[in-house]
């Protein structure tokens, strides 16, 4: 694993970068496979934590995962068992997926145990939708010390309204419910792109899923799911990485791969800026097309509103914008604790407490950091700085490419998480870049 990278800034961002499957679909599509003993190949697989997180624990489940070409996993989970407390502990803290494998496993052993959750340090993500809707599917649950577990007689359907379009819930309820016996109606659903992407696999399986415009998602259980092929859809956060990147440094970077149709919300708040961009069948070019940028302001939201994941590179660009942008950030409570460091490296950037005008947040105003107010344009210089979070950890990279001077990012292994190959590509951009490992 590398410790920390050396990048000196202050050169524009130009080439071609080339996506796979998104970090936040390929790992969930992974435990769809579990739900049926015939082969099911997912295409697009990117090397990234996540994935080798769940292969790993597939293993020594005795499901098999076989890479057959490079990027595709074929995985056949026949003679799965039941995986014990401490192949859970191994990756305590490291990633939230596997909470996703309790429907899979109440289906085959009617018991599943509960993770302790990982993942990045954005603010609490409880598992309180997770249990509460699987109660209402027909599973106990019992928590300990040492975590939690559910046992049932068998998933039925239900109706189930969240009380937030929680994605992890969502996606907990789909998997749980399309070998449940009955109809179960989901009211207050996430409809992000990355479900419909769930979705779409689970129908190639044989689930029988429908979708309604107003959140409303119906799955009728059926008694067998059967194999499929499958290409996960493309990383529609790396696609705005990449594009905040080429924004702030005023550089020109064609992102294969990525469609306009997951991006509409994002490229709107792009053009505003002053950011342009091109699109054709095999991706987008970003690139900013106009010499002074805007300041705006944003409002994170739930699919089909502005991704809570998109904010933190944006914020680096708006540094550059002249004027003062404001940024809401309304669906997790810490996701500002990238700040400090930003403005170590000259940015001016104010952290409100509360909301800087009135925005209900799911988790009400209760003195988190909710908004900022970027003052830009500011000249950032090079610094010493450590990576939060995996999104955050992509804004730092934007910041040192923009800065005058070097900057060392020290763990610098966690946007490996969700960004793959990184040193590689940034190189291929023509990033001075330094990697150095431990």
């Amino acid at each position: 694993m590398s410790n920390y990278i050396r990048l000196r800034g202050g050169k524009p961002l130009v080439g071609e970068i080339v996506l796979r499957g998104g970090k936040n679909v390929v790992p969930k599509l992974m435990v769809a496979a579990l739900l049926t003993d015939e082969p099911v190949i997912i295409r697009d697989v990117p090397k990234i934590e996540d994935v080798e997180i769940m292969t790993r624990l597939f293993k020594r489940s005795d499901v098999i995962v076989d890479e057959i070409r490079p990027g595709t996993l074929q995985i056949i989970a026949k003679g799965m068992k039941l995986l014990s407390r401490p192949d859970l502990e191994d990756v305590t803290g490291r990633s939230r997926i596997p909470i996703l494998m309790c429907g899979p496993m109440l289906h085959r052993f009617n018991r599943a145990l509960v993770p302790k959750l990982g993942g990045c340090n954005i603010g609490p993500r409880p598992v309180d939708f997770h249990v509460k809707a699987l109660r209402e599917l027909g599973a106990n649950y019992d928590e300990s010390e040492s975590g939690g577990v559910f046992k049932t007689k068998g998933l039925r359907g239900a109706i189930i309204t969240l009380e937030y379009p929680s994605v992890g819930a969502t996606e907990q309820v789909i998997l749980s419910t399309v070998l449940a016996d009955g109809v179960t109606e989901l009211h207050n659903a996430a409809v992000e792109p990355e479900i419909m992407d769930l979705i779409m696999l689970l129908q190639q399986m044989g689930a029988i899923i429908s979708v309604d415009m107003d959140r409303n998602i119906i799955i009728e259980g059926v008694e067998k799911l059967g194999g499929a092929v499958h290409t996960g859809m493309p990383d529609r956060n790396e696609t705005a990485s990449w594009a905040c990147a080429a924004l702030g440094t005023n550089g020109r970077i064609f992102v294969r791969g990525a469609r306009q149709l997951d991006m509409m919300t994002f490229l709107n708040k792009f053009r505003q800026v002053g950011g342009g961009f091109d699109v054709n069948r095999d991706g987008i070019t970003f690139y900013r097309e106009q010499e002074i940028l805007e300041p705006i302001t944003v409002e994170t939201d739930v699919h089909p509103g502005f991704m809570t994941d998109w904010q933190q590179p944006l914020v680096v660009a708006l540094t550059q914008a002249h004027g003062k942008s404001v940024i809401h950030e309304t669906v997790y409570e810490s996701r500002f604790g990238y700040i400090d460091a930003l403005n170590q490296m000259g940015a001016k950037i104010k952290v409100f407490e509360e909301s800087v005008k009135n925005i209900r947040s799911k988790f009400g105003k209760r003195n988190y950091r909710q908004s900022v107010m970027i003052q830009g344009p500011t000249e950032l210089h090079g610094a010493d700085i450590t990576v939060p979070d995996l999104r955050a950890g992509f804004s730092y990279i934007v910041a040192a490419l923009i800065a005058k001077g070097d900057s060392t990012i020290h763990d610098f292994s966690i946007l490996q998480r969700g960004y793959e190959h990184l040193v590689a590509k940034l190189q291929s951009l023509e990033a001075e870049i330094l990697e150095v490992k431990t």
